[in-house]
């Protein structure tokens, strides 16, 4: 027997030699097998191997078997030595190795002998070689064979002893070496250990119970394994696996007694001292040597998922029950309570104990004979117990895992309750209430209820619950909270039906499914689907509605009735609806052209808001079959709404329609193909078929063209992603392309028939050069998105080649982005560099010629390598000569960068680079690179012995030095504050080459040792030190965030990869670099403006990020704690203020550590340690040190509570309960709660002793419980604790204390406590004024209940009576509001906490208090007063609550003072209560009475209020009303009057942007009822002035939404009444055109109203509200208004022809050809949204349509022919220069240019608008033939339009069709000689 293995490539030679006959034969099964199993062979991605091996399974399974019976001997060994050859080199992947069993299998069925001898010889070979110890792919091997062989594993069967022998041989070794025992290796030899237990138990089992126990072997294997889980590996997981086969060890044992002795010996793992381990024979004394409890977590969890059920319940001792509640149960509970850096996995232990228990239930039985949690049993607290204070756990998995637990928990309760007969369960009834009583916000609450709900019944928990529909609302409008309502939502539904269905002879009905439903939540249900939240909307559209369909179909037609899709909730509703119910139903629901649901469909298609367009977009895209065919009106549809829909500035929209467009496209495809097959199958295609098959294809190809026009330079960024997402989905789709790196998705296989005919047809030619020049074109776009999109469409879709002439050209424009000093024009380059490496067959000369020594010819890899490193090195000489020179000809950064891109993305390239030995020498140039930059920034190339980075002020200097010996400057000038051109382009190529060494180099050493086995070479120990010290020099050495951002980026990779390697001297690489930080820190540090220890503390973050998250991460916590001894040190009295301290440097990396995300939940282990440190250090007589702490405490208060979205502080929808905090925190609890008393008593003695104590860290505790969130908490002493000094310290003087104290109260009382004790604050509250008080105390009491009543009054579960005893004492403390009350602060809150309890006083009070503020707001505040402002605006909203009130207090508004006058009007902005109330008159009345007086005020910031006041109260009514006179309450004259100081105030700019935008909002409303000429005009003329894109926002928008306060009016009434404002009304129509192109979203959006408003007027609807439509389809509809009704106004067509864009090619091309930047960066267009070819394309159809009505008016035509006469020799000329320029046959540099130029783009588009409106101008006018012969300009406009397209510039057909129609026209009426 050969003692060594074949080869696979050896053993596919013997099968072709010997099988030559057979596979000569192409259509032999046999041979395409074989062809199968070559591909397998040669594939190197996973997929495209298991596919090939899924075939070929296949293949033999459909292979006749006489033809297998038929092979000879030797060619079947052949065959199967090649299938086991193959098996041991896939030996690491699980499918493929289960696939050539199979195959396997199916031979041994005709040559079992043959396959088991080959097999035996496999395992003779690798059991039996020479070599000492098993190598990782020996171990690797054994474990595929053990596991997915089932003939390999017999014959490992026969081996047994020997395996296990070589086993033990192996853990000496490993346990030996640090990064061994860590490592894969170990892994790997104790999974072969567990799979042996396992898999071969019968064999394994002599050895430890039976005739050989006490064998030496085991006896080394169980010690190797027990050292492992004792920690002798670091790695968590391998400790978890061996506590797993130790416990399955456990389980071979045939007596039950033996294995409950060795289970109950194994857990004496919780003693700390030695113990002797005993199993069956074997004897091992264990030695703790980590305590970290993984040691046990790794022995329950390996007994609890290993041992068998017998052993579980076996009795733990003669006096307890068994081994499962006795011996695992404390073990367990223990490591809950614990805090491990591995919770997650304690509580997946515990759920599993749980289900243990739950599966031996009847045997626990049988020995307690009791009900496990029996009524008052102290498991069943325990458990709870547990379960409860991990329910609000903010460890990752945690939750999930506590919900499981639950689930088990009730699920053994109730099992109990079956068997003993209990029929109260009043366990069950006390969970629920305790669980509704959880605030809604708690995430908990709704897991648990879900748990709960079948078990207590639906009807229960509404009964106790009623609030529920309500609150799952609110969840589904709270982000993180919406998953868990769905669920709990779905549960309920789901629940009832079977309710329903139970107890009935008959099932109920769907109607009366439906209608049961329906009670309880089909309110809910619309409230959320027609609800203004988007996130609301989407969750309940999204997780409610199909749900709800799928359980109650016939809730369609409920929902259905109760809408009436006008409004836009109603319309989003009702497209969600169907959409759901076309995807659970199947079936279209467009029965015909004329069906109202169609109607409703293209209403909704064409809404403003995005999200009902998406639903009727989804409604268009669904199906549940794919392979219904689109009808005609869906493509119809589609086509409308695709062009539309392009420029979308949202994102999840572009990614909605991207997939909605690809799953039509898989209905067009998988229709196509159905058809087409069958029609093969049948032999000939119907003509239906043939039609249903021409439209789809037409309609990918009509897809495509848009995709591909739309991708060019002249569109907006929004337009070219969408066109990409749309081009993705087609080529994803409608392509042959196979990906191996996807699982799903891939295209059929008879994909190329499809192809093949739609390209008969001359369709679907996706990859012509053409097509491939716009991608490419793409590349130099100016966001990375649309770069990388474009590139990785090339990649995978595209040939695997560039056009021959493209090669060349698009290096010498590489070639010139790479030397660009932009940083963006350098990514770039980059990236086409790498594209040129990937999609070039071979080099272009200009490569070969370039001064590259010892090039490989033909080698474009090797080539392109030697180049770009040579042309760095080019750059860095060039560098050190002239720095200014390089960063502005010659930057390095552009080179390192397409040196990352080539070497590190592009396969195989590295392991040339390696082969080359070209790296190394790459590591020494990046590192003279590195300091030679440093030293720039330092103004000196000695670095070496500089720790200090230099400061900013220093950079700067040694910038400006080397511009002076760049330049030869003598006398600077006089000095600028602004860097100069020159500053910023050095500045900008140190740091960004320096950010660019470091990521490169770090990915670059990932790679290298990550694919070390691959790439056959690594990098040396010597070149990782150089690496090592360029990272620290550039962190440590520059202050630059930027450079030292980018370069922690790449460090992190490095770290990362050194800390996993092998070799003891790598992996000390990171650490020695950690330990030489802290202990550079130790020392003080130079001179720092910054005082953020520069780049130190991310250095010591890289380093522990990268340890191994499954491992102990020692260097976290040996960091951790040097911090903390560093920062807990004294700072000396004398210390510099101009040094950084070692100590705030230690508190800011500490921060660092904190916000770092890579370290995960691993920081909240010491997170409790550097919360108790950060608040002692607060009281630092060092600032800095008090800032630093400060930092540091607000970090980690945000990380231990959970991150919080931005803008929601304090938002108890966030937090955790105050319980569940110091659960996890449970030191903290001490430390607060005796900062708290100690402030408490102080400010009690300090009282006494009238002096004043200051407390640092007081305020950031309060803050830190005034974060938690409000929830149930059991009685603890320890937390009620709180309370009282909480009280106390609402008397303290300081105001912020005060609030704070309030708030943390709250959060810490439990919600059954309010009442209580709002009461006891009542009282306190001093009765009378004579009695002795403070005005803090009462002030601080106030607070405490104004916070107290808000939350009592949301939770709503106090009594009545506690109410009025509550509004009685509150009653008593009026004079707490009286004028003898001298504090405003306290009138404010009393004021305030009167109108929280307005409902519960009685009448005669709130008459009294009312009058009482009546008067106070009469009387003139004192301006020093502090408070009184504030007292003021309380008493105002107070009393404008009540309409009797406020309608008095309006009345005087002009007797009022200004204070109370700017109170007033700033609530009635803020506060809307007053809408649709008789105060809205008195409001309205006020404000025009006063308006004059408040123009002439010199309060500007009352003059703002006022004006917004007066918009919000007229503009509540005027919406959606057209001619209602919003100012009729003014007279005429006072109205003038008005208007002229506003006009005149915004012709003179007169104020800010805010004002003036108020202002102009203003004159609009007033406008509106006087429509004075003049007036008119100048309002115009300041549309006109600020719609310009330079404009200020708010000016802008102050434009559009007078567009509907006035301009409405205008047109409406120009149209309608009266012809003299038809002038006036196309200014503003085109005012309208340049809002609705806006950058702002907003403007266009309040554009958009505009016009939906004036359309639904001028059609004489009187819908409300307003429906309003697309931006888009808004533009056309102004465009069909100028046609349509003012075409014959005189200044129609400039208004049309003003949105066209110049069209100057020729100065364009001139300036195209500037090669050279003129600055560093580019300026961005005013505008970057605006796409003038779109709105050329856009303006084309409608001027053709206004130049046919030229008869019919003389003015108008007179106009054409004017223009024409003005714009035929431009127009001419640039056709000349565009045609020369697509004359060029040949692809140059400069064309690739003009392709990337958006200019070049927009002034085409501009061309073939106008020569197109001209070509049929001339064709109407006889006069204007002379001009121009209209024939040859239309032929020469349809030849440019080939040739631009030819050469990659596709123009939308919209441009030319108009053409083409002309000169086929032309063309007809000549006769066949051309007359």
């Amino acid at each position: 027997m050969s003692r060594v293995m074949i080869s696979v490539e050896e053993a596919r030679v013997q099968v072709q030699v010997l099988l030559a006959s057979v596979l000569r034969d192409d259509k032999n099964i046999l041979n395409v097998f074989f062809d199968r199993l070559t591909e397998c062979t040669r594939s190197p991605a996973k997929r495209c191997k298991e596919r090939a091996l899924d075939q070929a399974l296949q293949l033999l399974r459909n292979l006749p078997r006489e033809e297998l019976r038929s092979l000879e001997a030797e060619q079947l060994a052949s065959l199967v030595r090649l299938l086991v050859a193959m098996l041991l080199d896939m030996a690491t992947i699980s499918t493929a190795c289960r696939k050539l069993d199979q195959i396997l299998q199916l031979l041994a069925q005709f040559g079992h002998r043959v396959v088991r001898e080959e097999l035996q010889r496999c395992v003779q070979i690798l059991l039996r070689r020479d070599q000492k110890v098993m190598s990782l792919k020996d171990l690797q091997t054994v474990c595929m064979m053990l596991e997915d062989c089932t003939l390999a594993r017999e014959a490992l069967r026969q081996e047994c002893a020997l395996l296990l022998g070589k086993v033990s041989e192996v853990f000496p070794a490993i346990l030996r070496e640090e990064s061994s025992r860590n490592g894969t290796l170990c892994y790997q030899a104790v999974k072969v250990c567990l799979q042996m237990f396992q898999l071969l138990p019968q064999q394994v089992c002599p050895f430890i119970f039976g005739i050989e126990k006490g064998n030496s072997v085991m006896q080394g294997i169980l010690k190797y394994l027990m050292d492992i889980i004792l920690g002798g590996s670091n790695s968590r997981d391998i400790r978890i696996l061996a506590g797993t086969a130790v416990a399955m060890m456990i389980s071979i044992s045939s007596e039950s007694e033996d294995g409950k002795s060795a289970a109950c010996s194994l857990l004496q793992v919780t003693r700390q001292e030695p113990w002797m381990l005993t199993m069956g024979g074997l004897h091992i004394l264990c030695e703790p040597r980590c305590p970290d409890g993984v040691d046990r977590l790794a022995i329950t969890r390996g007994l609890l998922t290993g041992c068998r059920k017998d052993i579980l319940t076996s009795r733990f001792d003669p006096e307890g029950t068994c081994l499962l509640l006795d011996g695992l149960f404390p073990v367990v509970t223990a490591l809950c309570e614990e805090k491990l850096d591995c919770h997650y996995l304690v509580f997946q232990v515990f759920t599993m104990w749980l289900k243990s228990v739950k599966e031996c239930l009847p045997d626990i039985w049988n020995i307690v004979n009791a009900p496990v949690l029996g009524k008052g049993s102290i498991l069943q607290h325990k458990l709870f117990q547990v379960i409860w204070n991990n329910a609000e756990s903010p460890v990752e998995g945690v939750s999930e895992y506590v919900r499981g637990a639950f689930g088990l928990f009730v699920e053994i309760y109730d099992l109990d309750c079956r068997c003993y007969g209990d029929t109260e369960r009043t366990l069950l009834t006390q969970l629920l209430q305790q669980i509704t009583e959880l605030p809604w916000e708690t995430k908990a609450k709704y897991p648990l209820l879900c748990v709960l709900l079948p078990y207590v019944g639906t009807y229960m928990v509404l009964e106790q619950y009623p609030d529920l529909p309500t609150h799952l609302l609110k969840c589904l409008s709270t982000n993180h909270l919406s998953p868990c309502a769905s669920d709990v939502y779905k549960c309920f539904i789901q629940q009832q039906r079977k309710e329903l269905c139970q107890n009935r002879d008959v099932p109920p009905s769907e109607t009366e499914a439906a209608n049961h439903w329906g009670q309880h939540w089909k309110t809910s249900l619309l409230e959320a689907l027609t609800s203004e939240v988007t996130l609301l909307q989407n969750n309940a559209s999204s997780h409610l509605l199909p749900c709800t369909l799928r359980t109650v179909p016939s809730a369609f037609e409920v929902l259905l009735s109760s809408l009436a899709p006008t409004s836009r909730g109603d319309l989003r509703a009702w497209a969600c609806i169907m959409s759901s119910h076309r995807a659970t139903s199947g079936g279209s629901p467009w029965f015909s052209e004329d069906s109202p649901a169609l109607e409703t469909l293209r209403r909704a298609l064409s809404s403003l808001d995005d999200g009902v367009r998406l639903a009727a977009f989804n409604l268009l895209c669904s199906s549940p079959k794919s392979k219904e065919l689109p009808s005609l009106v869906e493509l119809s549809a589609m086509k409308n709404f695709i062009p539309m829909n392009l420029n979308s500035e949202s994102s999840p929209f572009r990614q909605h329609l991207h997939a909605g467009v690809k799953r039509f496209l898989v209905r067009i495809r998988d229709s196509c193909l159905s058809k087409l097959v069958g029609s093969r199958n049948k032999g000939h295609l119907s003509v239906d078929k043939e039609r249903d098959l021409r439209e789809g294809v037409e309609f990918v190809d009509w897809l495509a063209h848009q995709a591909f026009t739309h991708l060019t330079m002249g569109s907006s960024y929004q337009r070219k992603k969408t066109a990409l997402l749309l081009l993705a989905a087609i080529l994803e789709v409608c392509t042959d392309t196979w990906s191996p790196d996807k699982k799903k998705g891939q295209p059929p296989a008879n994909m190329s028939c499809l192809i093949t005919w739609a390209r008969q047809r001359g369709q679907w030619d996706f990859f012509s050069r053409s097509k491939q020049l716009v991608l490419i074109s793409s590349l130099e776009d100016a966001t990375n998105e649309i770069r990388d999109s474009a590139a990785e469409l090339l990649l995978r879709f595209f040939p695997s080649c560039f056009p021959d002439d493209v090669v060349p050209v698009l290096f010498r424009r590489v070639d010139g982005l790479l030397h660009s000093p932009r940083v963006q024009e350098a990514q770039m380059g980059a990236l086409m560099m790498k594209m040129l490496l990937q999609k070039s067959t071979d080099l272009s000369q200009a490569w070969l010629d370039s001064s590259v020594v010892g090039l490989v010819q033909g080698d474009k890899t090797a080539t392109l390598t030697k180049h770009l490193l040579h042309l760095l090195e080019q750059h860095y000489v060039v560098a050190k000569r002239d720095m200014l020179l390089a960063s502005r000809t010659k930057p390095i950064h552009g080179i390192v960068a397409a040196l990352q891109r080539c070497l590190l993305e592009v396969p195989g390239t590295l392991a040339v680079a390696l082969e080359l030995g070209v790296v190394q020498e790459m590591v020494f140039l990046l590192q003279k690179i590195a300091l030679f930059l440093l030293g720039v920034l330092y103004g000196d190339q000695d670095t070496d012995g500089k720790e200090v980075p230099p400061s900013f002020c220093d950079m700067g200097n040694a910038i400006s030095s080397v511009i002076g010996q760049g330049t030869d400057t003598e006398d600077p000038g006089e000095e600028c504050v602004l860097l100069s051109e020159e500053h910023s382009l050095v500045l900008t190529c140190c740091w960004v080459s320096l950010k660019e060494v470091g990521i490169f180099l770090g990915s670059l050493v990932e790679m290298t040792m990550g694919q070390a086995d691959d790439l056959g070479a690594s990098m040396t120990a010597e070149d990782l030190k150089v690496a090592s010290k360029i990272f620290k020099d550039i962190i440590l050495k520059c202050r630059h965030w930027g450079a030292v951002e980018g370069c922690c980026v790449g460090f992190t990779k490095f770290c990362r990869a050194l800390l996993g390697s092998a070799d003891p001297e790598l992996r000390d690489i990171p650490a020695d670099m950690l330990r030489e930080g802290l202990g550079h820190l130790q020392t003080p540090r130079g001179t720092s403006v910054t005082r953020r220890a520069a780049g130190l503390p991310m250095l010591v973050l890289c380093v522990v990020a990268a340890e191994e998250s499954s491992q102990s991460r020692p260097l976290l916590s040996l960091s951790v704690s040097s911090l903390l001894v560093t920062a807990s040190t004294p700072v000396p009295g004398d210390w510099d203020q101009t040094l950084d301290l070692p100590q705030v440097c230690a508190v800011h990396t500490l921060q660092a550590l904190v916000r770092g995300s890579g370290l995960g939940v691993a920081i909240l282990q010491h997170a409790s340690a550097m919360a108790i440190l950060s608040l002692k250090l607060l009281s630092s007589t060092c600032w800095a040190m008090r800032n630093a702490a400060l930092q540091l405490y607000s970090s980690l208060s945000s990380r231990m509570l959970g991150q919080q979205p931005a803008g929601d502080w304090g938002s108890c929808h966030y937090g955790m309960s105050p319980s569940a905090f110091f659960t996890h925190y449970p030191s903290l609890l001490p430390f607060l709660l005796h900062k708290l008393q100690g402030a408490a008593q102080d400010l009690q003695d300090s009282a006494q002793h009238a002096r004043f104590c200051l407390h640092p860290a007081l305020h950031p505790v309060l803050t830190l419980l005034a974060k938690l969130q409000c929830g149930v908490q059991h009685r603890n002493s320890s937390l009620l604790e709180f309370l009282a000094p909480l009280l106390q310290l609402a008397s303290s003087p300081v105001y912020g204390i005060r609030v704070m104290a309030s708030k943390a109260l709250c959060a810490m009382t439990p919600p059954s406590e309010y009442s209580a004790l709002l009461q006891k604050l009542a009282e306190e509250l001093a009765e009378f004024p004579e009695k002795p008080c403070y005005h803090n105390l009462l002030h601080g009491q106030l607070l405490q209940m104004r916070e107290l009543l808000t939350r009592a009054l949301l939770s709503d579960r106090t009594t009545s009576s506690a109410w009025s005893d509550l509004a009685a004492t509150f009653e008593s403390r009026l004079w707490l509001a009286m004028p003898v009350q001298q504090c405003p602060l306290v009138k404010g809150v009393y004021v305030e906490v009167a109108g929280l309890l307005r409902r519960h006083l009685s009448e005669s009070f709130l008459h009294q208090l009312a009058s009482l503020l009546r008067s106070e707001l009469h009387m003139e505040p004192h301006r020093l007063q502090v408070g009184s402002a504030s007292f003021h605006q309380t008493a105002v909203h107070f009393l404008c609550k009540d309409p009797t009130w406020g309608c008095q207090v309006w009345r005087g508004f002009c007797r009022e003072s200004p204070v109370v006058r700017l109170s007033l009007v700033k609530w009635a902005t803020e506060n809307h209560s007053w809408s649709g109330t008789v105060m809205q008159q008195e409001l309205e009345r006020a404000l025009l009475d006063n308006l004059k007086r408040a123009l002439l005020d010199e309060d500007v910031e009352y003059r703002g209020a006022y004006l917004a006041a007066l918009l919000a109260v007229m503009t509540a009514r005027v919406n959606g009303e057209i001619g209602y006179t919003a100012a009729a309450l003014l007279p005429v004259a006072e109205l003038h009057e008005c208007l002229e100081i506003l006009l005149k105030a915004m012709e003179s700019l007169d104020g800010g942007p805010e004002y003036l935008s108020q202002a102009l909002r203003v004159a609009s409303l007033l406008l509106s009822r006087s429509l004075e000429p003049t007036l008119l005009l100048r309002w115009c003329c300041l549309l006109e002035m600020h719609r310009d894109a330079e404009a200020p926002e708010a000016l802008r928008m102050a434009c559009a939404q007078s567009l509907s306060l006035a301009g409405t009016t205008v047109v409406y009434k120009s149209l309608r009444v009266s012809c003299a404002l038809q002038e006036i009304s196309t200014r503003v129509i085109s005012t309208g055109l340049y809002l609705l192109q806006d950058e702002s979203h907003q403007v266009r959006v309040e554009t958009s109203i505009f016009v939906s408003t004036l359309t639904s007027a001028l059609k004489g609807r009187d819908e409300q509200p307003v429906f309003l439509v697309h931006v888009n389809q808004s533009l056309l509809l102004l465009l069909d208004l100028l046609l349509g009704e003012l075409w014959d106004s005189c200044g129609t067509l400039e208004a049309m022809l003003c949105h066209l864009p110049e069209i100057s090619v020729s100065s364009m091309l001139r300036d195209a050809q500037e090669t050279q930047c003129s600055s560093l960066y580019e300026q961005d267009e005013a505008n970057v949204f605006a796409e003038p070819s779109a709105i050329s394309e856009c303006l084309l159809p409608y001027l053709l349509q206004l130049a046919q009505k030229s008869a019919d008016s003389a003015a108008l035509a007179q106009q054409f022919s004017s223009w024409a006469k003005q714009n035929t020799a431009n127009v001419l000329e640039n056709l000349s220069v565009c045609r020369q320029l697509g004359s060029v046959k040949t692809l140059d540099r400069s064309w690739l240019g003009l392709l990337s130029e958006p200019r070049f783009h927009s002034a085409v588009g501009g061309l073939f608008t106008r020569a197109a409106f001209l070509c049929y101008l001339l064709e109407l006018g006889d006069d204007l033939q002379p001009l121009c012969d209209p024939s040859t300009l239309a032929k020469n406009l349809l030849e440019l339009h080939h040739e631009l397209a030819l050469k990659g510039l596709f123009l939308s057909q919209a441009f030319i069709s108009p053409v083409r129609a002309l000169y086929a026209e032309e063309g007809s009426q000549k006769g066949p000689d051309g007359r």
